[in-house]
Parts: C-alpha cells; structure tokens; sequence
C-alpha cells in the first residue's frame, strides 16, 4: 500500500458530514444546501443534443491530445476571451475536468526524490495538498490576508523554502475568496519563478462568473502583458463545469508552456485520461457558444445583488471579485455555526476552516463559512433570510 496516501486528510465534505451526523434538521424548515460548490442552474439544451447527436463515437477510442477540431475550439475561445492566439497543437490539451488535472499535473512535474515543496494558498482547493503529498512533495501553506483582498502572502514564504519549491498552485478567482489576482501579483510570482525555477499551476476555473464590468485577469494573460509569450513554467486550467453548467460532463483543458504540455500529454498517454469522443462533440459546442455564459453570468450577478446586502447586516461578509461562493466572516466557532444553523434553520454550511490548515498557531479558514450560492434565486435568498434570523437569534 501506497504508505503516502496515510498523509491525506478527510475530505472537507466528509468532515462536515461527520460533524451533522447527530443532528436532526428542524422539520419546519425545507433543506437548502449552501455547502457544495455544484452548479444547479440547466444545462443549455444545445450542450445535451450536442451529446445526444454524437453518441456514435462511443464506438472509438478517444485520441490522447484530443480532436483537431476540439483544439480549434480552445485556441478560438483564448483568442476571443484573452486575446491570446496559442498554437493548438503544442500549447493546449484537453482533460477532463479541471480537477484531475491539476493532480495529475503535479504528478508530472514533481521530482519526488529531491525533498521537494508545492506552494498553495491558505485556505484552498483541497486538490493541491493530496497532489502534492501523492507525489512526494511537502506542501507549504501560504494564508490569503482579509484586508488586502485576501490576496496571499507570499512575501512569507521563508528562502528556505522557494529554493526548494518545485510548483506553486494558484486559484483565480479564489476558492473560497473569490479574489482575483492583479498584474503586479503575476509580476512578483514570475519573478520568483525565474529565480527559483519553480513551475506555476493557475487554476482558474471560475473565471467566467464574475460580478464588474472587466473579466478577470488570467495567468497566460498577465504573462503575455509582461512580454512572456513563451509563458515559460506557466500553465493554466480551464473547464466547462461552471462556465457552462455541466459538472458532470468533466470536460476543460489546459495551456501554456508548450515544454510541459509535451510532458503532461506524455503522462496522459500513460495515465489513460483521455475525454470520450462524445464530451468532446459536446464540449466543442459549448467552447464555440458565449450568449449561455452572458445568461448564465446574469443569474449569479442577481444572486449575489440580492444575497449578499442581507447578510452583510449581520455577518462579516462583501461581493467578491468573481466565483459563485460568498466567504464570511461569523461570530464565534465557524463549526459551531454550521451545526447549530442546520439544527435549526434546515441550511447548510461549510466550516472555513476545512478548508484550511494551521500554520503560525491559525487556521486562515477559521471564523468563515463559504456558502455556494449555486441554487435558484429564490432559494439563496430564502436561505440568507433564515441565517439573518438564525444570527439575530444567538446574540
């Protein structure tokens, strides 16, 4: 047996059923879940006849590197989203979903006999840590700073450390925050790159809901306003689950750095990771469609403009950037308030601090809860109304 895999913690989700598992929600109330970040609105129509017409691949082997005619689909969504014109054939790679590939990733880059670290944010995508430690590496928390955005600290990052980082995930926008980095961020991590020679894994998976005007900054992006069109140490990791509402598809891609596509492609070979021909005819029709994203954008910016105003009178809580979690601030235990607010009030919550680790004597998680507002209007909007009640009622 694997003797890494006794490094892994339990899963956020199966901390925060162990920690309800002697409640009994109140009756009066019907459940909503604020606690998986699992889209709910539709799946367009066009998406699931796109699946439905293509059912004859089911009788072919999947290619590895994807169809041309998928590639295309990528290279043209780059060009309209960022501006971006990457070469199809050596700097983009299909996968499904963003979440096995940032593991599978990190499984590629990572030399695990030269005591290596991976570099996250603090609080973060569970993903990273259990990537890195699978694949030999020590991870090294980095907490994101409340009054500055919740933008991390990487100042913190002892010498020690960065000499000995092998890969640096990043999350923008943020899970849980919502953050988006800016420029002069990506200037200082491509920096430390350059100097140390690490690779950085941009996980950017939220990136099409978003609540101002200007679409957030991506990684390829900001290297390519710095002059670094050879994106060097750099990929980023797209997918369809929330742009377009359909998690169960697990269809995105990757791009950048053409040296470690060439090796990520390499290990896919090997891993048997290719996407089934269908997700891929599918796939291509939602890449090549933008009037879904505008609509689907419009529903969360509703959510959110209702949402947010109410619990910001009782909680420590603002509009993000982008993403569809609100990450607030609540009096007292974050696991105390998830357990007695489903005990009575029927809501669920994630406690924030599963979502990070203690380091410096903190949890940077500790005192939050993230809320996916993923439902329909009318019900984030009833489940805000019940946690004011729910606040009011404990002081």
């Amino acid at each position: 047996m694997n003797p890494l895999l006794s490094r892994l913690q339990p899963y956020p989700f199966e901390r925060l059923r162990q920690l309800v598992a002697g409640v009994t929600p109140n009756p009066r109330f019907r459940p909503i879940s604020l606690g998986i970040g699992e889209p709910k609105h539709p799946t367009p129509d066009f998406i699931k006849q796109a699946l439905v017409d293509s059912l004859g691949g089911l009788a072919s082997y999947p290619n590895t590197a994807g169809e041309p005619k998928l590639r295309d689909a990528f290279r043209l969504w780059m060009m309209k989203r960022y501006g971006l014109a990457l070469d199809a054939n050596t700097q983009m790679l299909p996968v499904n979903g963003s979440r096995e590939a940032l593991f599978a990733f990190a499984q590629t880059v990572i030399d695990g006999g030269k005591r290596p670290y991976v570099v996250c944010p603090n609080p973060f995508y569970q993903i990273y840590e259990g990537a890195a430690i699978l694949a030999g590496a020590q991870p090294h928390y980095v907490a994101n700073d409340p009054k500055r955005n919740f933008a991390a600290d990487w100042d913190s990052v002892p010498a020690e450390v960065w000499v000995r980082t092998q890969l640096l995930f990043v999350c923008s926008p943020g899970n849980p925050t919502g953050a988006v980095m800016p420029l002069e961020e990506w200037q200082k991590l491509f920096e430390l790159s350059d100097r140390h020679g690490f690779v950085i894994a941009s996980d950017e998976c939220y990136s099409e809901i978003y609540f101002r005007d200007e679409a957030p900054l991506g990684g390829l992006q900001a290297a390519a306003k710095l002059g670094r069109s050879d994106f060097r140490n750099l990929v980023s990791f797209t997918s369809l689950s929330k742009r377009s509402n359909v998690p169960g598809m697990r269809s995105g891609f990757v791009m950048g750095d053409s040296a470690l596509i060439r090796k990520f492609l390499l290990y896919r070979t090997y891993h048997g990771s290719a996407m089934s021909p269908v997700v891929q005819a599918a796939s291509i029709a939602a890449w090549s469609d933008e009037e879904h994203v505008v609509q689907n954008r419009a529903l969360y910016r509703k959510k959110f403009a209702e949402v947010t105003p109410l619990l910001a009178k009782v909680l420590d809580v603002q509009l993000p950037d982008a993403g569809f979690y609100l990450w607030a601030g609540v009096p007292g235990s974050d696991e105390d308030f998830a357990r007695d607010l489903l005990a009575q009030y029927n809501v669920t919550v994630l406690p924030g601090s599963y979502l990070g680790r203690e380091t410096g004597g903190a949890n940077p998680g500790a005192g939050r809860v993230r809320m996916a507002l993923v439902a329909d209007t009318a019900e984030c909007v009833e489940a805000a109304q019940r946690i004011v009640q729910f606040v009011q009622g404990r002081k």
